[in-house]
């Protein structure tokens, strides 16, 4: 299972709308067939372990990071594959969230006599799954913030200056991370301090995923290399009808989207922009600042999960404190819980890795 997990892993960020899933078909204890679902409209996991595996599917086990499906989409049911190739025993780490699986391929693997267990490394295939399965219940991008913070707590200098926090093996990853999702969002506070590129830089190179720009006024300079880099890259800009149109004209001209939305006390309407990026097929979703925006989306209960990069350094005075703008909640009780906090070591950095209790994958 844990090299079905990490073949599934090929494949992060490229699937959606479907899950990313990796399988394994074990016979007399030799692996003889694997695969991972590369993107939508491409077979499925198991169909391509059973691809590689021949003849020698009959009799032997599959070990799959999610439960085979047993509905006609763009590919037809695994489970009727796996039936068919005569599969002796399935383990599937978890059962699909899918409301047009949700337990159907297990159940009809079971009746045709194959041997079913779930549950073997659930923990992880759950982790592996969490913007799909958030987004099929919620229609909402499962959305994962991203800072780096100094030892006292600074995100930057009392100047402002930010670069850098963190070290270039934490940079690395954050593009990682980058390929990875969906769609990377930040406020235009930080697009007017920080002219972002918010692309993807990687040694082997990367995918770029969609570029959004909170902008409630328009006050995006058209020069910003978000609109003007020269990148594959697209960019949308979410707005509210407090825009110029003239503006508005422009930044579609130099091949921005511009979405207006309602306006929320001024703001465009975060909920609303939520479900316009879930009906785009848009799962999982960075945020990479700024403060202010941090705080809309903590406020609005949109946040999911947070990544914070812990630097070595000491900044001291006041600098730029606080991952969130505002005041926050006024008693400790009303804080939101965080999950089980993971701490991993990344050049000279601690990552900090942990989910929003209250905005858990159901």
């Amino acid at each position: 299972m844990q090299r079905a997990l990490q073949l599934a892993r090929e494949a992060l960020g490229r699937t959606a709308p479907n899950p990313t899933v990796g399988a394994v078909i074990v016979r007399d204890g030799q692996i003889v067939g694997e695969g991972f679902h590369p993107r939508a409209g491409e077979p499925h996991a198991e169909i391509f372990a059973l691809r590689q595996a021949g003849e020698r599917a009959r009799g032997a086990d599959i070990y799959v990071t999610l439960e085979p499906c047993a509905h006609q989409g763009r590919t037809g049911p695994c489970a009727d594959a796996l039936i068919a190739a005569g599969i002796k025993g399935v383990f599937a780490a978890i059962v699909d969230p899918n409301p047009q699986v949700a337990g159907r391929g297990l159940q009809r693997l079971q009746a045709a006599g194959i041997t079913v267990e779930l549950g073997l490394c659930a923990a992880e295939a759950h982790k592996l799954i969490a913007p799909f399965a958030w987004h099929i219940r919620h229609q909402t991008p499962y959305t994962l913030y991203k800072a780096a913070m100094t030892f006292d707590g600074q995100l930057a200098t009392a100047s402002g200056d930010s670069r850098w926090v963190s070290s270039p093996p934490s940079r690395e990853r954050v593009h990682q991370l980058r390929d990875q999702v969906d769609a990377i969002m930040v406020g235009i506070e930080t697009v007017l301090a920080d002219d972002p590129q918010l692309t993807t830089r990687l040694p082997e190179g990367g995918r770029d995923p969609l570029r959004i720009v909170v902008d409630s006024r328009l006050r995006i300079p058209l020069d910003s290399r978000v609109v003007n880099l020269n990148s594959k890259a697209k960019t949308l800009i979410a707005t509210t009808d407090q825009a110029d149109t003239d503006k508005i004209s422009a930044l579609q001209a130099a091949g921005c989207e511009v979405l207006v939305l309602p306006a929320d006390a001024g703001r465009v309407s975060l909920t609303e922009l939520w479900r316009q990026l879930g009906a785009r097929g848009v799962q999982f979703l960075l945020l990479e600042g700024g403060r202010t925006l941090a705080a809309e989306v903590l406020r609005h209960r949109l946040l999911n999960a947070i990544q914070l990069y812990l630097a070595p350094k000491l900044v001291g005075g006041q600098g730029r404190a606080g991952l969130f703008a505002g005041q926050g909640c006024e008693l400790m009780a009303e804080a939101l819980e965080l999950g089980p906090l993971e701490v991993e070591r990344v050049g000279e950095d601690l990552l900090l890795t942990a989910e929003v209790k209250a905005c858990l994958p159901d």
